[in-house]
């Protein structure tokens, strides 16, 4: 989360786009930035179950980062344009991706971006306006937050379902939520994040018709991500609601 807020802050002073993909090292509750959480979730639980926890500074609800792909596209506002324009942009190369790889993807159409109120229910719960779906299941959700000229969207796609999950991790039960879709049931095999970031990859060149660099980390970012991981890691932020 920190590596992702530093890349805004890139964005802001150099005017380019990143896209960046990753997956976690353990398995992980995200909160949306605006999300009330205190006295929501068992954290006995989570941890008996070896999990983390920690809110991001985009919006949205609570996500299972376990088996599933995450992104992130930080870039300047201005080349951006509204909320929508830049929804439909990063969605339109998420999709091409997901189709190189076999996924019969489309975005939720609508005549806004308007996401659910950031409640107790999962992230996958339903798909809203402007997110990745497959057959009317969520496949991908994505939040974004603009602030001070930058942006930030993050984006989960799923490998498997794990999202049902959460309901075991919420004081007095979760709301059941139907199955989202998943890359595991929707192909022969398992992408890994480095198959999906070579499919953005292409779609980027061939969508956009860019030439994609790989980018490598100026110590001026490194050392922006070290001082945010402080908040990160706060109590005071991830439980602030």
């Amino acid at each position: 989360m920190a590596l992702d807020e530093a890349l805004m802050d890139r964005a802001r002073r150099t005017g380019e786009w990143v896209l960046r993909v990753y997956s976690w090292l353990t398995p992980t509750i995200s909160l949306g930035r605006n999300q009330t959480a205190r006295g929501r979730y068992d954290l006995e639980r989570i941890r008996e179950r070896g999990l983390e926890i920690v809110r991001r500074p985009t919006g949205g609800r609570a996500i299972l980062h376990a088996r599933e792909i995450t992104y992130s596209v930080t870039a300047p506002v201005d080349d951006a344009g509204s909320l929508r324009a830049s929804y439909d942009r990063i969605n339109r190369l998420i999709t091409t991706a997901l189709v190189s790889l076999g996924v019969d993807a489309v975005a939720v159409s609508g005549m806004g971006h308007r996401h659910p109120s950031p409640g107790m229910s999962p992230c996958f719960d339903e798909p809203a306006a402007g997110e990745v779906t497959v057959g009317g299941r969520k496949l991908a959700g994505s939040a974004q937050w603009r602030n001070d000229g930058a942006l930030l969207q993050h984006g989960s796609i799923l490998v498997a379902d794990d999202q049902t999950a959460l309901a075991d991790f919420t004081v007095g039960g979760g709301v059941a939520i139907p199955p989202p879709a998943t890359l595991t049931n929707l192909l022969s095999y398992v992408p890994s994040p480095e198959d999906m970031a070579g499919a953005l990859t292409a779609a980027l060149e061939s969508v956009e018709g860019a030439a994609v660099q790989e980018l490598s980390l100026e110590n001026e970012v490194r050392a922006r991500a070290e001082a945010l991981v402080v908040r990160y890691l706060d109590d005071g932020w991830t439980w602030r609601l």
